[in-house]
């Protein structure tokens, strides 16, 4: 591997941004909400997703750091309201709470 950073990955990076709960609380609704832990990184997750890289994809999904934003979840996003980065890979939006500086 090198570290160079792909033009998928680039690509993604670029269209990035962060955004409140409240404006992805419908897209949770329609099932459409990927969520990634904070160990991993978001960028990299959405690039599996996007080239379908299944077999990373599954491993994230089965130790659970990558998966459908939870209802349990979504009420803890909503009462906490934190910015969360998030990236369309369509028909997905993959999100990410934003770490604290």
């Amino acid at each position: 591997m090198t570290d160079q950073v792909s033009t998928l990955y680039a690509k993604l990076l670029g269209e990035t941004a962060v955004i409140e709960w409240k404006a992805l609380e419908r897209f949770w609704a329609k099932g459409d909400l990927i969520w990634v832990d904070p160990s991993l990184d978001l960028i990299t997750v959405a690039e599996a997703m996007a080239e379908n890289r299944r077999e990373i994809f599954a491993k994230w999904r089965n130790d659970g750091s990558v998966g459908p934003v939870s209802a349990e979840q979504a009420l803890e996003l909503q009462t906490r309201d934190p910015e969360i980065w998030a990236v369309v890979v369509s028909p997905f939006i993959v999100i990410q709470a934003k770490k604290a500086e």
